[in-house]
């Protein structure tokens, strides 16, 4: 195996960023290629002297889909994101990125640290015709399946005409991860009555009202209907998505936490909770972070792939193959046509 020079398809995945080492990234890609023989070839990130023997113990070296890109630096979590990209420019994240920009990648996955990440991919990659701002989209359970939240948070301050496009991204990713084909789109705010919540919300919500030919919009929501089977697509700024996101995921270990605690407070409960091993596997399998993997940094003339810093190989490997699915979707043509539609709308409106 030697470096990769060539074809477009390939996942440039960042191995030296997460928390847990380039040794959990390497299994990753192991089980990756055990779920899916046919899985798009992966491009190894990062210090070719430590890859390497990795490889080999993984059993991989023998994979012709998988390759090793040489990057001598590591941005860590500790890194100022601007001050990374500006010194760190032989990075596993900086040299995986640049992959993407140069047409021998497709998608970028990465663990690593989110600010450089974000800011690396919007500086070399550029937004697509007619965005002002990338956002976020996460993938969280509620009842009877999954919604796409967007922005989790790449975005914190957003004007009426950033949300309308996160609308459009966040329903166009919905259709690749969720199989929706006409996801049903609502709007964050504190209120259904006419006339609540702040500005921003009004605006966009008049906005989104009048983009029925391009996305299904239902109309704003409230937060105790975002769990159950109401949309698909959940829409608000980056400040906001960002706190639901992290509720939402100290949330879940919480009650994991009190629910353990609970069933062994004595030898009854405990003997219960061995009856009902196969309903708590099931629950855990549906609140299971690891189930997708990561967020994608929607927007960019590319596409890149933020897994939390923490994953295991198991998340690691929902992301790879979430970075599968991006590319066989051709996902960002679409998404510039819609986009292109709705400014031509808002400017029609504004004007």
């Amino acid at each position: 195996m030697g470096t990769s020079t060539g074809d477009t398809g390939h996942i440039a995945i960042d191995a030296m960023g997460g928390d847990m080492g380039p040794a959990e990234v390497v299994e990753a890609v192991k089980l990756a290629f055990r779920s899916h023989a046919d899985l798009n070839p992966v491009i190894l990130v990062g210090n070719e002297a430590v890859l390497r023997p990795l490889l080999h113990t993984s059993g991989l070296h023998h994979n012709k889909r998988v390759s090793i890109f040489h990057a001598s630096e590591v941005v860590t979590m500790d890194d100022k994101p601007m001050q990374a990209l500006k010194r760190k420019k032989d990075s596993s994240m900086v040299r995986a990125i640049e992959l993407v920009k140069d047409g021998r990648a497709s998608v970028v996955v990465s663990c690593g640290n989110t600010g450089a990440l974000m800011a690396g991919g919007t500086l070399r990659l550029r937004t697509m015709e007619g965005i002002a701002r990338p956002a976020l989209a996460a993938v969280v359970p509620r009842e009877n399946g999954h919604f796409i939240l967007i922005d989790a948070g790449a975005n914190p301050v957003a004007k009426p005409e950033h949300l309308v496009h996160n609308a459009i991204l966040g329903s166009h990713y919905c259709r690749v991860v969720l199989g929706k084909a006409r996801p049903r789109v609502g709007l964050m705010t504190i209120g259904t009555e006419e006339g609540k919540g702040n500005a921003l919300i009004s605006e966009t919500n008049e906005l989104l009202k009048r983009t029925g030919d391009i996305i299904n919009y239902v109309g704003p929501i409230e937060g105790f209907q975002v769990f159950a089977e109401h949309v698909d697509v959940v829409v608000c700024d980056g400040f906001v998505g960002n706190i639901m996101i992290k509720s939402w995921e100290s949330l879940v270990n919480f009650f994991s936490g009190i629910l353990k605690e609970e069933l062994r407070a004595n030898p009854m409960r405990a003997t219960g909770a061995l009856f009902s091993k196969g309903a708590f596997a099931a629950l855990k399998e549906r609140l299971n972070p690891e189930r997708y993997g990561g967020a994608p940094l929607l927007g960019l003339r590319g596409n890149i792939l933020k897994a939390h810093g923490s994953s295991n190989r198991y998340a690691i490997r929902s992301a790879i193959m979430a970075a599968s699915q991006i590319i066989k979707a051709d996902m960002n043509h679409r998404i510039e046509a819609d986009i292109a539609r709705a400014n031509s709308l808002i400017a029609r409106i504004e004007g």
